[in-house]
């Protein structure tokens, strides 16, 4: 529809029809730069609220690093680059609701204050959501990893909104609210579980160790822990009922990883974060370890076509992981490791296939429903009955239930 008015129910209805769909965004139309300039938009909204409330909505560690400076720069760049998107989609007639739409979130945003909202002293140790977390690592994981999905792709015609994409966005920024929470959980659990087999001794002979030797235990070990912990998922019925919602997800990319359960994630942090806790590496490995984890964990989704030859034999590479998710025969129940793929070897776990690649991901019978919430609630009343779908296109070129409006 043209010059429709933004109050006009007609927009709103192409918003939410437009959420709700997936697949390509037509060049030309206006959508495709729409879609970034609201995105952005809210993004920088979202920034506002949280200057607005630093103490309940920025996360301790993340606020003792960065710089609020740079921060208001980067909101300022991305309102500026919102604005003049929507103003050019405006004059070229190029969907002109969703460029009345960002333009409404921008003024919003600037009557709140915009980039130059002041932040004056407040509380620390409050009760905490990482609103911070998931504005810079939406931001960041999107431009990184959705450049190198493009630059290097495994399956050329999967769009950036490949289907479900919404079930894993909501994921993802569910995971990143409740850091607070699981940080505490985890904490508390760990300190008061694992304490009594702290040693001065042991904790003083890793300290004794160079950085880098440190760096590779603290993998090593860890990873051990998430082999054998990752294994007992799959093979305990009861503990794959909270996994088989991280495997439910039917196209790998950047954002897929994100789809899991609270409890799992919580549970296997607590293992994780254990033997790191009692043997006392320093806060500057744990920190390095942090970022290693963070790339890796992300970058294993992607749909990205890397094999790294003969060192796809020691550590964990996309390929590794794409088999670990898929359901094909031969990969049940295998690829376990987090970062070094040789202990799947060592341990008779690795998949062994004549293809690069799998075929078909997601768990097999395709009982999982959809919808963050029914994911949650799923090892408790869901049933694993098969509820096959049929396999998605590769291409997931169409958009649907409907086309995204011009």
């Amino acid at each position: 529809m043209k010059n429709e008015p933004s109050g006009d129910p007609h927009a709103i209805e192409k918003l939410a029809r437009l959420g709700a769909s997936h697949g390509d965004l037509r060049a030309g139309s206006g959508v495709m730069s729409g879609v970034l300039a609201l995105c952005l938009a809210l993004l920088a909204l979202l920034g506002v609220i949280g200057f607005h409330f630093p103490a309940y909505l920025s996360t301790p560690e993340l606020r003792a690093h960065y710089n609020v400076a740079t921060l208001r720069y980067i909101m300022f760049g991305g309102m500026v680059i919102a604005g003049a998107i929507s103003a050019t989609n405006i004059i070229l007639g190029r969907s002109r609701w969703l460029a009345a739409a960002t333009g409404i979130t921008l003024v919003i945003a600037e009557l709140g204050g915009g980039p130059s909202v002041p932040i004056g002293d407040f509380k620390d140790h409050t009760p905490y959501v990482g609103l911070d977390f998931f504005i810079l690592d939406l931001l960041g994981s999107t431009i990184v990893f959705v450049f190198i999905e493009k630059i290097f792709p495994l399956r050329k015609t999967q769009p950036v909104f490949r289907a479900e994409w919404q079930n894993d966005l909501i994921h993802f920024f569910f995971n990143h609210l409740v850091v607070g929470f699981t940080l505490l959980v985890t904490n508390r659990v760990v300190h008061q579980v694992f304490g009594w087999a702290v040693s001065a001794k042991v904790q003083g002979l890793i300290a004794s160790t160079p950085f880098f030797v440190q760096l590779f235990l603290v993998v090593l070990v860890a990873d051990l822990v998430q082999y054998w912990t990752h294994r007992a998922y799959h093979e305990i019925s009861f503990l794959w009922r909270f996994h088989s919602v991280h495997h439910s997800a039917r196209s790998m990319d950047w954002l897929a990883g994100s789809r899991q359960h609270i409890l799992e994630l919580i549970f296997t942090r607590i293992m994780v974060l254990a033997p790191i806790f009692v043997l006392g590496f320093s806060q500057r490995v744990i920190d390095l370890y942090v970022i290693i984890v963070g790339f890796q964990a992300v970058f294993n989704h992607a749909n990205v076509n890397v094999r790294l030859g003969w060192l796809r034999y020691l550590i964990v590479t996309p390929n590794f992981h794409h088999w670990h998710h898929s359901r094909d025969t031969e990969a049940i129940d295998k690829n376990y490791a987090a970062h070094f793929a040789f202990l799947d070897h060592l341990f008779g776990t690795a998949v062994t296939a004549e293809q690069k690649w799998p075929k078909d991901y997601g768990v097999v019978g395709d009982y999982m429903p959809l919808g963050f919430l029914k994911q949650q609630a799923f090892p408790f009343v869901g049933s694993t009955e098969s509820r096959e779908r049929p396999t998605l296109a590769v291409s997931d070129a169409t958009w649907s239930p409907k086309s995204p409006p011009e």
